[in-house]
């Protein structure tokens, strides 16, 4: 059974985005696959990496069951507005706090 994790990134959940997300879920869901659906506009959490990379943030309940879905999942959907030539500020600051060193990647020694 494939596993996806789903990310919505549009901060209105009357938004062409969320008609999008709701009809791959009924896809994938007819399909079988066991699905987690996040709605980063739902999510309790301050979006902004305060001291980047430089002190450590703890992260909120809603980002810890993020990275847990990232985990989890072998299929990730993401969907999202492209404002600007960029993903949402909401979408943007999610990432920020949940793609972090440890996690999503590993520093070189030596690398700038």
């Amino acid at each position: 059974m494939k596993k996806i994790a789903l990310f919505n990134g549009h901060p209105d959940e009357d938004s062409f985005c969320a008609a999008i997300s709701q009809s791959y879920l009924a896809g994938a869901e007819k399909s079988g696959a066991s699905i987690r659906t996040i709605n980063i506009r739902d999510l309790d959490f301050n979006p902004n990496l305060q001291f980047g990379y430089r002190k450590r943030t703890e992260l909120e309940p809603d980002l810890l069951a993020a990275q847990e879905a990232l985990k989890w999942a072998d299929h990730l959907v993401w969907v999202y507005p492209v404002w600007w030539g960029s993903v949402s500020a909401i979408m943007k600051g999610f990432l920020d706090r949940v793609l972090l060193p440890g996690f999503a990647f590993k520093k070189k020694e030596d690398s700038l």
